[in-house]
């Protein structure tokens, strides 16, 4: 199971349209350093957008393009594409930059549309996924009729996206069925928050066989937000999933860069990763200020004290077993 990080592409609309070059190299580093190589990014609604009259963004595509130069080798870098935005030339250049896949988007039922900008894509060398953009307005049974016959024009991995955040995890669970059942290229979901169910909706769709999650970090996205990364992980791994992945380099990223980045840009995580490390290991809050102090005496890392302590006390741990944890940590 893959992660694909969509913090900056779609979690650019927290911030406008596009994030900042010196906040996309932050975010781009910080990924990486996690394992986390598939990174969707550039102005929110795609390359060639605002040449098209879309939001404006204080960087343009060139120098995003520019910007990710020290990162196309280390991971599998691309940009978003509305079919209706395709430049041809526009499309080349990404390509020459190093780009690694555009992922073309139009709405569910729309599929014939996007068909020459996937071509174009293809042609261009890169790899061509496709969203399916409010997957719910089709039947699964018709969604998974589309993205067969996208598989047929050329996509080469397809996201079924619940972009108004209106699925329950039944019903993301059956359009993920349904299209994996319908192609033989890697199927992903794309949640978000509006109903409070992204991270249920993520955990059925994998259930039922998705081969990749989108993400953002923080949840950092349009409207209520997506999945979050950090969450993502912290569900898939107490699963004995998504393992390839550093859980505890990513949270400590949030909250010593990431978290005082973007508060200066107006935003605030609702969930911050201590909070999240408590649900993933089962550790009530009011032990926290003793897992601290004990880290802190001891030089521990405070989220590997929680975690490994409550896989053996989760209802009223000591300061002697967590300083007897911590010694085993070390």
């Amino acid at each position: 199971m893959e992660i694909m990080d969509c913090t900056l592409r779609d979690g650019a609309n927290v911030v406008g349209a596009g994030f900042s070059t010196d906040l996309t190299k932050l975010m781009i580093e910080g990924l990486l350093d996690s394992h986390i190589t598939v990174i969707e990014m550039g102005h929110c609604t795609g390359l060639g957008s605002m040449q098209h009259g879309g939001k404006h963004s204080p960087v343009t595509d060139d120098e995003y393009l520019d910007a990710i130069q020290p990162y196309v080798k280390r991971g599998h870098i691309g940009m978003f594409q509305s079919a209706k935005n395709a430049d041809e030339e526009l499309i080349f250049k990404a390509a020459h930059k190093g780009l690694s896949f555009l992922r073309v988007g139009a709405n569910a039922g729309d599929g014939k549309t996007a068909v020459n900008a996937v071509k174009i894509v293809r042609r261009a060398g890169l790899e061509a996924r496709y969203s399916l953009m409010k997957a719910y307005v089709l039947t699964p049974d018709e969604l998974a009729a589309e993205a067969a016959m996208l598989e047929n024009a050329g996509v080469q991995a397809i996201t079924i996206m619940d972009s108004a955040g209106y699925m329950f995890p039944e019903q993301a669970a059956e359009y993920t069925r349904k299209v994996k059942s319908a192609v033989s290229i890697p199927v992903g979901f794309h949640g978000h928050s509006n109903l409070g169910m992204a991270m249920a909706n993520a955990q059925a769709a994998e259930a039922a066989g998705a081969d990749f999650i989108d993400c953002g970090l923080m949840g950092m996205a349009r409207s209520a937000g997506n999945i979050t990364t950090e969450g993502a992980l912290a569900i898939f791994q107490r699963e004995g999933k998504a393992l390839q992945y550093d859980f505890y380099a990513l949270l400590h990223f949030i909250d010593d860069k990431l978290m005082p980045a973007t508060e200066k840009e107006g935003y605030h995580t609702p969930i911050k990763p201590l909070d999240l490390i408590l649900g993933y290991a089962g550790c009530h809050s009011s032990f926290v200020n003793i897992y601290k102090e004990v880290a802190k005496e001891t030089g521990t890392d405070l989220y590997k004290l929680i975690v490994e302590t409550s896989k053996r006390n989760q209802k009223n741990p000591t300061r002697e077993l967590m300083e007897e944890v911590a010694s085993s940590i070390h």
